[in-house]
């Protein structure tokens, strides 16, 4: 018998993923997953199989999906050990009708163009844009919405291609399409289409999506209405309230954080932009939605806080709104005083209402505003001073060099969002611990910083961000870095600035928790 290593393979080898066109003789375009662990295991490796080969075809313009599984040699069963069931561990995630047929029959099938050039993608174009000369459109469709006569319904095409969620999205979690209809339309899908041009084939070739989850949320109408109020509660005022309307509610329509999800550009298209395309194209939605009141990003990957922080800082930079804000270091001097206890008011370096104004103007995340703002800062700091290390710091607020000063002020920013968000971890340390902590995440947190505006200063591609679950892909970075996975949802209530402090979360791994830690970041 032969040995056992023969009958093993890598399941990331074997499987390959092709698109296919109306034409079966032309030559496929064909790509290997990044990941098969959810399918496969952990090891993602397949037993039982000499010269084992599995293509994943796909029609690319609707995208139905076609499986050939091909070997040499099968492994005979002895005992309890058999070879794997390739095709029941690939059941759960293609539809049923992926595993019927024959290749050639899927091939002459796909290449029946009587009804290509009729497709359209589900929804409307949101945005249209050329890359090297070719045409890319970007349409929106809600997952609710029922099929037209010429164009599949938005679940139908993430039902044939949800595996590529698994292949390229670490710990990427396909959507539940059995949840009930008021779940299922909470769920927007953007679509990132070629459009090619074709006499008798379908235009459309599939590039790339990603999909958003309207998080409902109130939003009170009257800020000035203290429902804790002695006197109205004595009125019994508190206690009053409207009925719903009793027509349906629809879901578009209720206040709510659009919160990003999966985000995934092909192989073939990356490097050319289309993820800062495709996230602009679906701020630009949110920010025209009257419903949506804040934009958030599900567990946000590295790669992906690198491409959002780029298209965020570029937005605002566009409208004008850094240029507002103004960062005041001439202050008392006992706020630079070395005695324990001193605290320096935040609300006197910033103007905090006209922070909160474009924050919400903008709908950006209280988190992500806070860095985007330390950010903008740190860039208005000299190079020299922002280098120059501590030694410069000895006269703290009172320094005669403005640049001097305002990195002292820009350092206690950092450092107090950090000690707030992180309390309970950093009070377990003592406390010369807890300040050579708080030392170390914050000098990460600038060499993050400079990164990131060595990038912006140079306009780079930022496509490193183009296969992410927002928020379970992981991407190695400069130690030190801004953050290894965000473990709360980013919608939740945030804290709310207290005058003194920033935001900060503390970190853990993804889902897939094979070295899970906990930092400060």
């Amino acid at each position: 018998m032969a040995e056992p290593n023969e009958w093993i393979c890598s399941a990331n080898e074997a499987i390959i993923i092709s698109l296919v066109t109306r034409n079966p003789d032309q030559e496929l375009i064909s790509f290997s997953p990044k990941f098969t662990y959810s399918i496969f295991g952990d090891e993602e490796r397949i037993f039982g199989y000499k010269d084992l080969q599995i293509e994943i075809l796909f029609a690319v313009h609707h995208l139905h999906p076609h499986v050939d599984i091909s070997w040499s040699e099968k492994f005979k069963t002895v005992g309890e050990t058999e070879a794997v069931d390739v095709k029941a561990a690939l059941q759960d995630f293609l539809p049923a009708e992926a595993f019927v047929g024959s290749r050639e029959a899927y091939l002459a099938r796909v290449s029946d163009v009587k009804d290509m050039p009729k497709f359209r993608p589900p929804g409307a174009v949101v945005k249209t844009y050329t890359r090297a000369g070719r045409r890319f459109e970007i349409w929106c469709a809600e997952l609710s919405a029922r099929a037209g006569p010429n164009n599949p319904s938005a679940i139908e095409l993430i039902q044939n291609m949800q595996i590529l969620v698994s292949l390229f999205i670490e710990a990427g979690t396909p959507i539940y399409l059995d949840d009930p209809i008021w779940t299922i339309a909470r769920w927007r899908v953007f679509f990132v289409y070629e459009v090619v041009a074709s006499t008798s084939g379908s235009p459309y070739h599939f590039a790339g999506y990603s999909t958003s989850y309207r998080f409902l949320t109130y939003e009170p109408s009257d800020k000035t209405f203290d429902t804790t109020s002695p006197k109205l509660i004595a009125s019994g005022k508190h206690l009053s309230f409207g009925l719903p309307a009793q027509d349906p509610i629809s879901i578009s329509s209720v206040p709510c954080r659009s919160r990003i999800s999966q985000f995934l550009i092909l192989p073939p298209h990356q490097k050319m932009s289309h993820g800062t395309h495709l996230y602009n194209a679906m701020v630009d939605t949110f920010l025209a939605d009257p419903a949506t009141i804040e934009i958030t990003v599900e567990d946000p990957s590295e790669a992906f806080d690198d491409l959002r922080d780029y298209c965020d800082f570029a937005r605002l930079r566009s409208t004008g709104a850094l240029n507002r804000i103004k960062f005041n270091t001439v202050l008392d001097p006992k706020t630079s005083s070395k005695r324990i206890g001193v605290r320096v008011p935040s609300s006197k370096l910033l103007d905090k209402p006209l922070l909160h104004s474009i924050r919400k103007q903008h709908k950006i995340a209280q988190r992500q505003f806070d860095r985007l703002v330390e950010i903008y800062l740190l860039s208005k700091i000299s190079k020299s001073a922002r280098t120059g290390g501590t030694m410069r710091l000895t006269q703290r607020g009172r320094a005669s060099d403005p640049d001097d000063r305002a990195y002292y002020y820009w350092r206690l920013l950092v450092k107090q969002r950090i000690y707030k968000k992180n309390k309970d971890i950093l009070f377990q340390l003592d406390r010369l611990d807890r300040i050579d902590k708080l030392e170390e995440t914050m000098a990460g947190q600038q060499d993050d910083y400079e990164r990131l505006l060595e990038a912006m200063g140079s306009n780079p591609a930022t496509e490193e961000a183009e296969m992410v679950d927002t928020g379970r892909a992981k991407t190695e970075r400069r130690s030190g870095g801004k953050r290894k996975m965000v473990d709360e949802d980013e919608d939740e209530d945030e804290d709310e600035d207290d005058g003194d402090a920033d935001m900060l979360n503390v970190k853990q791994s993804g889902e897939r928790k094979r070295n899970k830690s906990v930092e400060i970041l």
